[in-house]
């Protein structure tokens, strides 16, 4: 039986002069050797296989192609472009890969890449056409379809098969997280738009909405002038903007943050936050 050496680690006692720490001990052992998993070494060579085919029909089409197309145009482009016929059925191969888990999402990524297939296939007959070598056309083209085909019997290798009661349970489970996942940039532009129209409300002086306070709740300011004054009815009147409120606040006398908050609030009829009153208080005490 073959085995392996290995060095293990683990805590000992050890006393010096009577006092005791646990300090690493380490030993080596030798421990049977696992035997091969020839399954998962043929699986990774299938799917290098297949990488190596893909690579080389890449390769080839983009050569074969490319030769075509700088009959007409610059040598860099015509390649550049050429090389997008086979990277297209790739692209899609790769979406294959990655929803093979969803079936129905999944076949529209692989009727694509046949198609796109086809397209590359007849670019690269099409040159060895032109260039009167229409064997050399069709061997070329049939390279790319070896490659397509080992990518597809990769495919197979790793695919894991879902019962009917499964793939809906995975399908529901996905819906689930996308709708969740959905939902964030939706709230992100939700709170960029509301940020946006308070900020255009601010600027054209539209007084905010508000809703019914609460006179018991409120409070009345402790150092409010005790005659009449009309701009203390406006702060009354519930129909004015924080700025708004603050300022006529200010100008009725009022100089005790508390006391401003109080009446601020009473007139807006929301619960304003004292840093928004501080804010307007500081710009009014600069200016003044």
């Amino acid at each position: 039986m073959k085995t392996r050496t290995i060095e293990r680690t683990r805590l000992v006692p050890h006393t010096v002069d009577g006092i005791t720490e646990m300090v690493l001990d380490r030993e080596t052992v030798e421990v049977p050797l696992p035997p091969r998993d020839w399954d998962q070494i043929i699986r990774t060579a299938v799917t290098i296989g297949a990488c190596i085919l893909v690579t080389v029909a890449l390769v080839w089409s983009t050569s074969a192609i490319g030769g075509l197309l700088a009959m007409s145009v610059v040598a860099v482009v015509a390649y550049a472009a050429a090389a997008a016929f086979d990277m297209s059925w790739i692209m899609c191969m790769a979406v294959e890969w990655l929803l093979r888990y969803d079936p129905q999402r999944a076949k529209a990524a692989r009727t694509a890449g046949y198609w796109a297939l086809a397209v590359s296939m007849a670019a690269v007959f099409a040159h060895g056409y032109v260039f009167d070598q229409m064997v050399i056309g069709l061997v070329g083209a049939a390279v790319s379809a070896l490659a397509k085909g080992g990518w597809a019997i990769a495919m197979r290798v790793h695919a894991r098969p879902l019962d009917s009661r499964t793939q809906q349970w995975v399908s529901k489970r996905r819906a689930a997280v996308d709708g969740q996942l959905a939902m964030i940039p939706i709230r992100r532009e939700l709170q960029r738009g509301e940020a946006l129209v308070e900020a255009e409300q601010r600027s054209l002086g539209v007084p905010e909405e508000t809703g019914s306070a609460d006179p018991e709740s409120s409070g009345t300011p402790e150092d409010a002038p005790e005659h009449p004054d009309p701009k203390v009815s406006a702060l009354r009147s519930g129909r004015v903007t924080t700025q708004e409120a603050v300022r006529n606040a200010w100008d009725a006398g009022f100089r005790d943050p508390e006391a401003v908050l109080r009446s601020v609030r009473k007139a807006t009829g929301k619960d304003v936050p004292m840093s928004s009153v501080d804010r307007y208080l500081r710009a009014l005490k600069v200016a003044g």
